[in-house]
């Protein structure tokens, strides 16, 4: 039985065919979708993402099989279709649970934030994953384990709602009627990613928008209003290091700057954006208008975009056998390939960004 992991890997071939599909689509319908750049920092990040999950895989896994063994009220098994089904439901409640406190808690919002940083709405940006999810995440899929829901029922149902939404990442599929009241759906999933005030914060959902019309975080695209995408604290850079680091850095700079301790703290706790009084007075921000977003997109040579395809491609290589065979490799040598990788796609930022 392949892992998750290896489950990835075997995706990955249809995930890029689908990106080369779609960017084909727009360009025949005269529509800019896509920026090498940003492609290949979302694509690197996710990639990223996986490598370095794949070393807090028994630590998360491990949780979970723990908390079933001492909190389960239930035993379930794993060959009924109904415990499937259920999981399945009750995985994307507890995701939006998780989505929903990623929007408005700050520790939260500095991981999930990677996943928005792109200004570009496509395909590619699904691959677009933080790699540090996994330290608070697991806390919102604790309930499942409470309920019974075996290990690998869990594992399973997890990775069918990600790769679920890896569809309802693009320009290029309208409104689908019906489906857009009960599914997350391209025009929900828009709505999602957007800074404009009237879609920020909304539309939560994995695979059922239904979790957001029950609990008012539900808001429908307007024609009128087109989506502006990326976050309201620009992170302007195809570095995959500073993409991960750039609101834990925000968050350590306003903690270590508030002067009462309680602010310190509540610097994490608080919504994205809340800052003490004091540190906001002695450091101020600019506030945000939508009026000013202007995207990033420095000048791409093709010299230099070529460079950066091909050291993409040796990344893409290496990622791609430490996730089918790093579990069984030498704890060093897994260590030494996620280093290359990392390496390897902080070297395609520079290529990408010139100096």
């Amino acid at each position: 039985m392949l892992t998750g992991p290896q489950v990835i890997v075997v995706a990955t071939p249809a995930f890029l065919a689908l990106i080369g599909l779609e960017a084909w689509f727009a360009h025949r319908r005269g529509l800019r979708v896509y920026r090498l750049n940003d492609a290949l920092s979302s694509i690197g990040l996710g990639m990223m993402s996986q490598v370095l999950v794949l070393f807090a895989t028994l630590f998360t896994i491990g949780l979970y099989t723990g908390a079933v063994e001492r909190l389960a009220l239930f035993e379930l098994s794993a060959s009924s279709p109904w415990v499937w089904l259920g999981a399945l439901i009750g995985y994307d409640l507890c995701y939006y649970g998780l989505h929903r406190g990623g929007h408005r808690v700050a520790v939260l919002w500095a991981a999930h934030a990677v996943h928005h940083q792109s200004e570009d709405y496509n395909l590619s940006t699904a691959l677009r994953q933080t790699s540090t999810g996994f330290l608070f995440g697991w806390l919102f899929y604790l309930p499942l384990a409470v309920a019974g829901v075996p290990p690998l029922v869990f594992a399973s149902v997890a990775l069918i709602d990600l790769l679920y939404q890896f569809w309802v990442h693009t320009q290029l599929v309208g409104r689908l009627g019906w489906f857009d009241r009960w599914f997350c759906s391209p025009s929900n999933h828009r709505v999602h990613h957007a800074v404009n005030d009237r879609y920020l914060d909304k539309n939560y959902g994995g695979i059922l928008i239904v979790w957001d019309r029950l609990f008012g975080t539900f808001a429908e695209e307007d024609d009128a209003e087109p989506c502006v995408y990326g976050t309201r604290s620009a992170l302007r850079s195809w570095n995959p290091v500073a993409s991960n680091a750039q609101v834990y850095r925000q968050l350590l700079a306003d903690s270590a700057q508030a002067t009462r301790w309680a602010d310190k703290l509540r610097v994490w706790l608080e919504p994205p954006g809340w800052r003490p009084a004091d540190v906001a007075a002695r450091f101020p921000r600019a506030a945000f208008s939508i009026d000013g977003v202007r995207r990033f997109d420095p000048p791409l040579s093709r010299a230099r975009g070529a460079g950066a395809v091909a050291l993409f491609t040796g990344a893409l290589v290496v990622a791609t056998l430490l996730l089918w065979h790093g579990p069984t490799w030498p704890a060093a040598v897994a260590t030494g390939a996620a280093a290359v990788v990392v390496a390897a796609l902080w070297g395609v930022a520079r290529l990408t960004t010139p100096r």
